[in-house]
């Protein structure tokens, strides 16, 4: 088998000698180190061999004084094959060059639809993907995918509350909401203000309403502090307004003393590959960074042919350096950092208008290289939630 792959790599050649020394024709080229087999006997003066292409070129030498003559009945091999493909390379590079030029035009952007904008936020939107590179004619490998096109209009367009892009073939595909006008206010159904929690009374503003309860007041979850009930009348109204009260939390922290993270220091490599399926061709970066920590962030972006996405990608991986870095805190930073990070975890489950107006540490202690605090808040927040007016029950 081994034998049969060189013959064809290097080409081989069937001959037919026709004459009265054969035999001994046959056995100078033997004698001469040439090889051929398949030796076939056609009647008394005439045989056939196959022989290598290199000994062929050689054999009309040794046939000179032999009285034969030699014809070539057959050629095969890889030389014979790339000869036949040069004569007919026109035709393979014309069809090369077709599948090339259909291929690149199935990876240009050929249309851009824009759904649910008005005609002027159409306008800076089209104005924005301008920017951004995203216009017809251009070759889609060479702008951001689709979430970064999304993230970056979100962010650069004031008046989109949402924006969702979608690539189907050669088309962009934007599906729009704008932000909407201020609604109007809310017709209320009549109801109470009451608390919301356990608190003593720091400030009131009541636009609708009677008053329950004055500032200092302690008041408890659930009391009644604006009431909708109003008038001799007992004509009932929404209650509207806001009622500051001072509240109490209590949080747990631990922060150690040293910890060890990694950053980035700048440095960085790209790497660019042709990916089949699952493998992996390098186009260009090649070899290992210089760098042994860092970070791998890789983009795929599907090539296409027509209206179908083939099994071929152009991968982008970018590896950035990053580097081990210890950071320490004495005890005393350690104490305030700790305090910081409570009160912004108070606040993740608070009105943003709320104010801390004091916090007191309980208890603190270092314990395994961490520093570990419990902390009393006293928070100002608006207490009041609406609550439907109960139905009275008739005698």
């Amino acid at each position: 088998m081994k034998n049969q792959w060189i013959e064809f790599l290097s080409g081989r050649v069937t001959v037919k000698v026709s004459g009265r020394g054969i035999e001994r024709f046959l056995n100078v080229l033997i004698r001469n180190g040439l090889m051929v087999w398949n030796v076939k006997r056609h009647g008394t003066e005439t045989i056939t061999f196959t022989m290598r292409l290199k000994d062929a070129l050689k054999i009309r030498h040794y046939a000179r004084d032999r009285d034969c003559s030699i014809s070539f009945l057959k050629r095969a091999g890889m030389p014979f094959l790339f000869k036949r493909l040069l004569k007919n390379s026109g035709f393979a590079v014309g069809a090369l060059l077709f599948l090339m030029i259909i291929l690149l035009l199935s990876n240009v952007i050929w249309g851009i639809e824009i759904k649910g904008a008005k005609p002027a936020t159409e306008y800076q939107i089209r104005k924005e993907l301008d920017k951004l590179g995203v216009k017809i004619g251009k070759i889609q490998f060479f702008v951001d995918n689709v979430e970064g096109i999304q993230r970056k209009l979100t962010n650069n367009v004031g008046n989109l509350t949402w924006v969702g892009v979608e690539l189907k073939g050669t088309t962009y595909q934007l599906q729009v909401v704008e932000k909407k006008e201020p609604e109007k206010p809310e017709q209320l159904a009549p109801r109470n203000l009451v608390a919301k929690k356990k608190a003593i009374i720091a400030n009131m503003y009541v636009e609708t309403g009677q008053k329950m309860v004055d500032i200092h007041d302690h008041v408890e979850a659930g009391q009644v502090l604006v009431s909708g009930i109003i008038g001799r009348e007992g004509q009932q109204v929404a209650a509207v307004g806001e009622v500051w009260g001072e509240t109490w939390y209590r949080s747990h922290v631990e922060l150690p003393l040293k910890t060890n993270f990694f950053v980035f220091n700048g440095k960085e490599k790209r790497k660019h590959t042709l990916v089949i399926g699952n493998l992996v061709i390098p186009i260009w970066g090649f070899g290992q960074p210089e760098f042994k920590e860092y970070e791998s962030e890789i983009n795929l972006k599907k090539i296409k042919f027509l209206k179908w996405e083939l099994p071929i990608s152009i991968g982008n991986e970018t590896l950035r350096a990053r580097e081990e870095t210890t950071r320490t805190y004495t005890k005393e930073e350690a104490e305030k950092i700790a305090v910081e990070l409570a009160k912004n975890k108070i606040k993740t489950g608070m009105d943003e208008e709320a104010i801390i107006k004091d916090e007191k540490i309980l208890h603190k202690e270092l314990k395994d290289d961490k520093v570990i605090l419990d902390i009393h808040f006293k928070i100002i927040e608006n207490i009041a939630v609406g609550q439907p007016i109960p139905k009275e029950t008739p005698e």
